[in-house]
C-alpha cells in the first residue's frame, strides 16, 4: 500500500514542478511579444510605389501585432506598408515603454488603420499625425509665450524669485510668483522649477528643446534639462496673491559720489514713489532712492548699507539755496536682490562633513537661506521635507551622505547620529520661543499659526511635557560628543546678522564678498515668515511649565559655561 502512494506522491510533485515551468515558460513568452511590439517602428520617407492588393495584408498584420523590426526590414513588405503612411518621427514620437504608452497603443492603431481608409478614398489631406505630441505654451495663461531658451545654471538671466513644485508646478503658478514681484518673465525648467527676471537669455533654441510637461499641468510646455520655457507676464491670475507694495526702508544720508554709489537714475517733474519703484525695477534693482525730482536704483554697499537710518523730518527739508539736499528717502522695490540668488552643490565631495544641528523651531530653515545664499552652495537634510524643496532647497532632494552640500540640516542627537559629523555648527534659540515656534509648525505647517483650539487643547501642555527636556538635552548631547562646535546663538543671528553669518562662514571654509554679505542682509526674511492671525494669548505657558522649562536653561546655562562657551544670553534668563 504504501509503494503506490510513494509513487502517487512523486507523481504529483513531479506534475506541479511541471506546471510551474509551463506557468514560467508562458509568461516569459508573452513579455517576449509585448516587448517585440512595442518596438515596432515606422521609418520616414516618401510614399513608395507597390502593390496595393498587398496592403490589405500587411494592415491586418500589423493591426493584430504580428509585424516586429525584423519583419519590416523585408523590402517587400516594408515598401507596400510604407504605401499611404506617414509618421512624424521626433525623440517624443519614439514609442516608450511603460504602462501610459501601453494604454495609448490601441488608439494608435485605430489612426493608423484610418490613414490607410483616408488614403484608399484618396483624401491625403484629412490624415491625422501619429504619435505623442510635443507640449506646446500653455492654453490657460494669460501670458505670451516668448519661447525656449538655453539655460546656463552659473549665470543665470532669470534669477529673481525662484521655487519648485514637484507636484503641482504649473505655467499660471509660476506666472503669478512672477508678477507678484513685479517681473515681466516668468521661465519654466525640467517640469518643476520655475524663474523671475526682466531680462531673457541670449540664446534661443528650438521649440523641440523644451520638451518637458508641466508637472501639474499636462500638455504644457515647461521647459527641459538647461532649456527655459518662457512666458511674458501680464497680470497676475484672480486666484492669485496681489502683488507686493513697495516698502519704505527709512531717510539716510546720501553717500559723497552719488553718481558712483548709485548705477542708475532718472530725473523728471513731479516724481513719484510709484514713478520710482517701477522704474528701478525694470532695471532690477531692490532700491528706488527719491531725492526731490530725481530717482536714483542701487543695491545695499559698504558705502550706503542702510545700518544708520536718520530721523524722517530731515527728508521733507527744503534744501538750502545752490546746495542739493544731503538726504534722500529710500523705498524698498518689489524685486529680489540677485547678487546672492545663485547657488549649485559642491563641485567636489566635501571632506569635512558638517552638520547644522538644532532644536526643531530653532531656526534652522532660516539659518539655511542666510547660508545657502552667502556662500552660494546648496544645503542638505537628514530628513526630507517637500514644502521646502518646493521654496527653493534644492539640496532637500540630495541624499544627506552625499557630501555635495555645505552643510546639512539635523535635529538628531545621541552618540552615534553625532559622530557621524567631522564639525557642526550648533544653533540655539530660547526654549520658550522653540517651543512656540515647533507647535505651530506642527498645527499649521512652516509659515501658519496654530488655531486657539490648538493651544486650548491637552495636546499642548502634553507637547510642553515630552519636548522642553528634548531642547535641554539635545544641546548637552553635542556639547558632550561634538567633535568640533561653533555655537551660533538664534537671537545673536537677528540683532548682528552680518558680522555673526560672516563667522558661520568662516567656521564653514568658505570665502565671501562683503557685497554678498549686504545681499543676504537685503533678502534675509525669505519666504519665512508665518502668515495668518495670531493666537490671542501671547504667554501660553503655565507656571508649572514655566518652573520646568527654567529648570532646563540654568542646565543649559551651566554646561555652555563649563565648556567654555559664553553662557546663554540674558533673555533667556527665567522670567
Amino acid at each position: 500500500m504504501a509503494k503506490p502512494f510513494f509513487r502517487l506522491q512523486k507523481f504529483l510533485r513531479r506534475t506541479q514542478f511541471l506546471l510551474f515551468f509551463l506557468t514560467a515558460a508562458y509568461l516569459m513568452t508573452g513579455s517576449l511579444l509585448l516587448l517585440q511590439r512595442a518596438r515596432v517602428a515606422l521609418p520616414q520617407g516618401p510614399r513608395a510605389p507597390g502593390s496595393l492588393q498587398a496592403l490589405p495584408v500587411a494592415a491586418v498584420a500589423l493591426g493584430v501585432g504580428l509585424l516586429d523590426s525584423r519583419a519590416l526590414q523585408d523590402p517587400r513588405v516594408s515598401s507596400e506598408l510604407l504605401l499611404g503612411v506617414d509618421v512624424l518621427q521626433s525623440p517624443l514620437a519614439r514609442p516608450r515603454p511603460g504602462p501610459r504608452w501601453l494604454r495609448s497603443r490601441n488608439s494608435e492603431l485605430r489612426q493608423l488603420r484610418r490613414r490607410w481608409f483616408h488614403h484608399f478614398m484618396g483624401d491625403p489631406q484629412a490624415l491625422p499625425a501619429l504619435g505623442p505630441v510635443a507640449p506646446g505654451p500653455a492654453a490657460s495663461s494669460r501670458g505670451t509665450y516668448v519661447g525656449c531658451f538655453r539655460d546656463d545654471g552659473q549665470e543665470r538671466t532669470l534669477k529673481g524669485t525662484v521655487f519648485f513644485d514637484l507636484r503641482k508646478m504649473t505655467v499660471s503658478h509660476c506666472q503669478d510668483a512672477c508678477a507678484e514681484r513685479s517681473y515681466v518673465y516668468a521661465g519654466l525648467e525640467a517640469g518643476s522649477e520655475c524663474y523671475c527676471g526682466n531680462r531673457l537669455p541670449v540664446q534661443s533654441v528650438g521649440p523641440e528643446e523644451c520638451k518637458h510637461e508641466c508637472k501639474g499641468e499636462k500638455g504644457s510646455a515647461c521647459g527641459g534639462v538647461g532649456r527655459l520655457s518662457v512666458y511674458r507676464v501680464e497680470e497676475l491670475q484672480p486666484s492669485s496673491r496681489k502683488r507686493r507694495l513697495v516698502t519704505y526702508r527709512g531717510c539716510f544720508r546720501l553717500p559723497e559720489n552719488v553718481t558712483h554709489a548709485f548705477p542708475d537714475s532718472l530725473t523728471q517733474a513731479n516724481m513719484t514713489v510709484e514713478t520710482c519703484s517701477g522704474f528701478c525695477s525694470k532695471k532690477e534693482f531692490p532700491l528706488a532712492i527719491l531725492r526731490g525730482w530725481e530717482c536714483y536704483c542701487a543695491y545695499p554697499t559698504s558705502q550706503f548699507n542702510l545700518r544708520d537710518p536718520m530721523d524722517s523730518s530731515l527728508c521733507g527739508q527744503e534744501p538750502e539755496a545752490q546746495k542739493p539736499a544731503e538726504y534722500c528717502e529710500v523705498y524698498q522695490t518689489p524685486v529680489q536682490d540677485t547678487r546672492c540668488t545663485d547657488r549649485r552643490f559642491l563641485p567636489t565631495k566635501s571632506k569635512v562633513f558638517v552638520a547644522l544641528s538644532s532644536f526643531p523651531g530653532a531656526g534652522n530653515t532660516w539659518a539655511r537661506h542666510l547660508i545657502e545664499h552667502a556662500t552660494g552652495f546648496y544645503t542638505g537634510s537628514y530628513y526630507f521635507d517637500g514644502t521646502l524643496y518646493n521654496k527653493g532647497f534644492k539640496g532637500e532632494k540630495d541624499h544627506w551622505r552625499s557630501r555635495r552640500t555645505i552643510c546639512v540640516k539635523t535635529h538628531e542627537s545621541g552618540r552615534r547620529e553625532i559622530e557621524m559629523f567631522d564639525s557642526a555648527i550648533l544653533l540655539i534659540r530660547n526654549p520658550y520661543r522653540s517651543l512656540v515656534a515647533e507647535f505651530n509648525r506642527k498645527c499649521a505647517g512652516h509659515l501658519g499659526y496654530a488655531a486657539d483650539r490648538n493651544w486650548k487643547s491637552k495636546e499642548w501642555p502634553d507637547f510642553v511635557n515630552s519636548y522642553a527636556s528634548w531642547w535641554s538635552s539635545h544641546v548637552l548631547d553635542w556639547l558632550k560628543y561634538g567633535k568640533r562646535l561653533l555655537v551660533v546663538h538664534y537671537e545673536e543671528l537677528r540683532r548682528s546678522l552680518v558680522p555673526t553669518l560672516r563667522e558661520m562662514v568662516a567656521f564653514l571654509n568658505v570665502s565671501v564678498s562683503e557685497e554678498r554679505l549686504l545681499c543676504v542682509e537685503n533678502n534675509k526674511e525669505g519666504s519665512f515668515r508665518r502668515h495668518g492671525r495670531r493666537p490671542h494669548d501671547p504667554e501660553p505657558f503655565t507656571p508649572e511649565m514655566k518652573d520646568l522649562i527654567n529648570g532646563y536653561i540654568r542646565t543649559v546655562d551651566k554646561a555652555l559655561r563649563d565648556h567654555n562657551w559664553a553662557g546663554l544670553p540674558r533673555e533667556y534668563v527665567p522670567r
